[in-house]
């Protein structure tokens, strides 16, 4: 099987690379590096293996590629709220041009396509846990922390129009709250910044009044799920939950958590959200997936739990402030 992975050496798609290769199967990786990073792919030196640098808008590449896999992943996007906030044009042409880019070779050539897409698109909806039919509820267009959301709901339109018209093969996976190790605290992700200050003994730095809740899944088993999905024709069509909703944690709670567990002498530090982002900045209060679909398709049951999730951050991120400070 030939498999190609947009934004594949991002923290998610660099394990999903992982798999495939572990597997047999032969991976094409398009990467331009802006957040993903080299070092996620560097043991990746089999045959079987691929790397081309280059950018998911650069349609004569992505047209090889496309062309020579079995089954596309779309998960290049720019990600993370810091990234979204601050350069909310760049985020907003890569995420919407990389789409349709993508969408239209999959069509070209009729291979299956699976795209990425963010359970930030249900927005400040109050209907908990969130089911992938409901309405969604996003903020409004002059507030840029929303064009991320925004973005991601017109991608799986585009998605979904280019199944009921074309009749290509797609599916759309709305993922929650992914975390494990590579994961980077560069652009705002939780508990990676949660654990290096915890590591560091620095103050960790709650935005709001740390009330805010999410559920949190292991990169593992999002890996497991997308593969299944994939594999699995009832989900060619569907828009479907990928989280783990077996624990649900205040982010102030999983701070003393993380404190806990590294045994850190770290305070916490509450910072307003108009002191952390640009006026008028919202946040999700919840995020809660609802499961059933994607039981249903393929039988998912995450086998991970937050501790030990934590766990494993922890000992990557020791590993890495160890090779910071070896010299």
């Amino acid at each position: 099987m030939k498999i190609f992975i947009t934004g594949g050496a991002g923290f998610i798609g660099s394990h999903l690379a992982d798999a495939y290769v572990k597997h047999g199967a032969e991976v094409a990786v398009l990467d331009d590096l802006s957040t993903g990073r080299a070092e996620n792919i560097e043991q990746l030196n089999s045959s079987n293996f691929r790397f081309i640098k280059g950018s998911v808008l650069e349609r004569a590449t992505v047209d090889e590629l496309m062309r020579d896999c079995d089954v596309c992943y779309h998960l290049a996007a720019a990600v993370g709220v810091y990234t979204i906030v601050e350069k909310p044009l760049n985020s907003l042409m890569t995420n919407l041009k990389g789409t349709e880019v993508a969408l239209e070779l999959a069509a070209k050539y009729r291979k299956k396509i699976l795209i990425a897409s963010t359970s930030e698109v249900y927005g400040k909806s109050h209907k908990f846990p969130f089911q992938e039919d409901a309405d969604t509820v996003l903020g409004a267009t002059n507030k840029s922390r929303w064009s991320y959301a925004y973005a991601k709901a017109v991608d799986e339109f585009m998605a979904l129009a280019y199944h009921q018209e074309k009749k290509l093969p797609v599916i759309v996976a709305r993922f929650f709250n992914t975390v494990g190790p590579r994961q980077t605290g560069r652009y705002g992700m939780v508990i990676p910044n949660f654990v290096r200050q915890a590591l560091k003994n620095e103050d960790i730095t709650i935005f709001g009044d740390g009330h805010q809740s999410r559920c949190f899944t292991y990169v593992g088993d999002v890996v497991e799920a997308v593969i299944e999905l994939a594999q699995t024709p009832a989900a060619v069509g569907q828009v479907v939950n990928i989280g783990n909703n077996s624990r649900e944690i205040s982010v102030e709670d999983l701070a003393k958590k993380i404190i806990e567990l590294t045994g850190s002498k770290s305070r916490l530090v509450y910072i307003p959200y108009e002191q952390a982002y640009p006026l008028g900045f919202e946040d999700m209060e919840r995020r809660v997936p609802d499961l059933f679909k994607l039981k249903s398709l393929i039988n998912f049951q995450p086998k991970v739990e937050l501790e030990e999730i934590l766990k494993l951050v922890i000992a990557d991120k020791k590993k890495k402030l160890g090779e910071l400070y070896k010299y």
